[in-house]
């Protein structure tokens, strides 16, 4: 464990080109790399973020005028039920003396029929509706996270060049020849 902390204590005593240099004060650079960190964050899942909730939006108006084609639906299929219970009832006029009874039960069942049936696409539109909000609220997350991680790994990349690369390679070949040496 010492020889590991001895490495990076020694990255910070090579000679760079220029000003380049790595800072071994821990406090001093983890809230630099915190705010840079968040700062690529935002940046970058702003505009997802703002993408993600325009699709949701279009998707729940979508389901909303597909509800009101149901209920637009439903109040035709109202209409004419109404209609049938008008003729029903001047039918009812005409066969009053006969079978009175018997049309009223067939109008309450017609009647009972109806307000079930709407009852039914009611409920379905409300169903429908709350599962596309939970299915897209789902969406939207799981897409913010995978291009909040898919940014950050873009700049965590871009920040390792090809120099930094190799000597970062130089120094551990140099400590790992150091630790067989010491072992030899």
């Amino acid at each position: 464990m010492k020889n590991i902390t001895d490495s990076f204590l020694c990255l910070g005593y090579w000679p760079s080109a220029g000003s380049f240099g790595f800072n071994t004060d821990i406090l001093a650079t983890n809230p630099i790399n915190l705010s840079i960190v968040l700062g690529v964050l935002v940046f970058f899942g702003k505009g997802v973020l703002s993408d993600l909730l325009d699709n949701r939006k279009q998707r729940i108006l979508r389901t909303i005028r597909n509800s009101e084609e149901l209920r637009e639906g439903a109040i035709e299929q109202l209409e004419k039920a109404q209609a049938r219970l008008r003729k029903v009832e001047t039918e009812a006029d005409r066969f009053r003396v006969n079978g009175y009874s018997e049309i009223e039960r067939e109008k309450l069942n017609l009647i009972n029929s109806i307000y079930t049936t709407l009852e039914q696409l009611e409920n379905y539109k409300n169903e429908a509706i709350h599962f596309e909000q939970q299915r897209v609220i789902n969406q939207v997350r799981q897409r913010v996270l995978q291009q909040a991680l898919q940014g950050a790994l873009g700049t965590l990349n871009s920040c390792l060049n090809n120099e930094l690369h190799f000597r970062t390679v130089n120094v551990n070949i140099g400590i790992f020849g150091t630790m067989k040496e010491k072992k030899n």
